[in-house]
């Protein structure tokens, strides 16, 4: 939980057809130096796969890494992973920049997600299984809920590999919403056996397919851990006793991140008739309060 973060440049072309440009945005949860965003394809019309969150000097860190690659490279499409404000917040910046240089306005792709989306902003929609292509590249979107219910990750065909967004990182592991979908969302990638894992944050993971198996073992490790807990105690018990048990080796500082976790656990394993909770409701004070074993007998 303490992993030293490896140094990664701001602008880095990492094949033939992927250069990797940093969001300038760090904090606790973008690592590094923020975002990843990456340009995509081999000729002048270049996909962008996320924004940053619309720093200044990642937008200019952008154009000029453009100017770099030839006079006539341009941005033709914006493609988004998810919503989430440090993927989608240099789009107003990026579309600005372009309206003001007289550059082409390139096509912002998304899944749309109208409790997130900001009404201003026109998304194309992208449908699972959509082939996006440009020179050098053909990628394949695919639906991957769990960190976000509108997250997209994308299959680069000519490399067999996967940009993963935020459903797995280069370092760490990373948040869910909804546990049940995101293990499913694991699973489905790991089907396309990538090689290569372009994360959302941190560094490029090699060994793709491994990744993938390893993030999904971790999850159902930690369930078999809750449930066990169950058995062990013949009781009910609240999300942080089970903290208190399982994470007992770690700082009590992350107990509270450690709770929202388990907690998630929890409401995965109710509606897979495994527990039940003891409190009406889906309110914080409910989901914090009692769970017990279904077959458990008190």
């Amino acid at each position: 939980m303490n992993e030293v973060l490896q140094e990664i440049p701001t602008f880095t072309k990492l094949t033939e057809k992927v250069i990797r440009i940093l969001g300038l945005n760090p904090n606790e949860f973008t690592l590094q130096v923020g975002t990843n965003t990456y340009l995509i394809g081999t000729g002048p019309r270049k996909f962008l796969l996320d924004t940053g969150e619309g720093k200044p000097e990642y937008t200019q860190l952008l154009f000029d890494s453009l100017k770099k690659l030839g006079e006539n490279i341009i941005i033709s499409d914006i493609i988004i992973s998810h919503w989430h404000t440090d993927h989608v917040g240099g789009i107003d910046s990026i579309l600005q920049y372009a309206r003001e240089n007289n550059l082409p306005l390139p096509v912002v792709h998304k899944r749309l997600d109208h409790k997130h989306d900001k009404p201003h902003q026109k998304f194309q929609q992208i449908a699972d299984n959509q082939i996006f292509k440009t020179d050098g590249a053909s990628l394949i979107a695919i639906f991957t809920p769990g960190h976000s219910e509108d997250h997209v990750a994308f299959y680069l065909e000519e490399e067999k590999a996967i940009f993963s967004g935020d459903t797995v990182l280069g370092q760490g592991t990373t948040v869910f919403e909804d546990l049940g979908k995101y293990i499913d969302s694991l699973h489905k990638l790991k089907q396309f056996t990538p090689g290569r894992l372009y994360p959302g944050h941190g560094p490029v993971i090699e060994n793709g397919t491994e990744k993938l198996g390893e993030y999904i073992t971790h999850r159902l490790e930690r369930e078999k851990q809750i449930i066990e807990e169950f058995k062990t105690s013949k009781s009910s018990l609240t999300p942080r006793q089970i903290v208190e048990k399982i994470y007992a080796k770690y700082p009590e500082s992350l107990w509270p991140a450690a709770e929202r976790g388990v907690i998630l656990h929890l409401i995965k394993l109710e509606k897979e008739g495994v527990l039940q909770r003891l409190s009406p409701g889906s309110d914080s004070e409910s989901l914090r309060g009692k769970w017990a074993h279904i077959n458990s007998k008190f």
